[in-house]
């Protein structure tokens, strides 16, 4: 799993419903052609991280065709869930607000 470009926006909880911040990612990312994700129209992967103190974690990720937009029902496995929170936590303070 390669990470090729990415965009990180801080969501607004216009509501104070939850505690913390929430930024939503949205990661473009290559696999191999022998992968079972791969597709030749790419994928995306939407990912929504959560910031509360010293708290972070990912809340939800989806797996998105880049062509068609279709969420696919596959899961990322633990390392790769590992690589993507490390790149969440890496780079939300881009999202220009803190």
């Amino acid at each position: 799993m390669e990470f090729t470009e990415y965009t990180v926006e801080k969501i607004r909880d216009a509501f104070g419903i939850v505690q913390g911040e929430r930024y939503e990612f949205i990661l473009e990312f290559e696999v191999d052609e022998e992968d079972e994700l791969y597709t030749p129209q790419g994928l995306l992967l939407r990912v929504i991280y959560s910031v509360n103190g010293e708290e972070r974690r990912i809340v939800k990720h989806e797996i998105i065709e880049r062509g068609t937009q279709r969420i696919l029902d596959f899961e990322l496995e633990d390392d790769e869930l590992e690589e993507t929170e490390a790149f969440c936590a890496a780079h939300y303070r881009e999202s220009g607000e803190e």
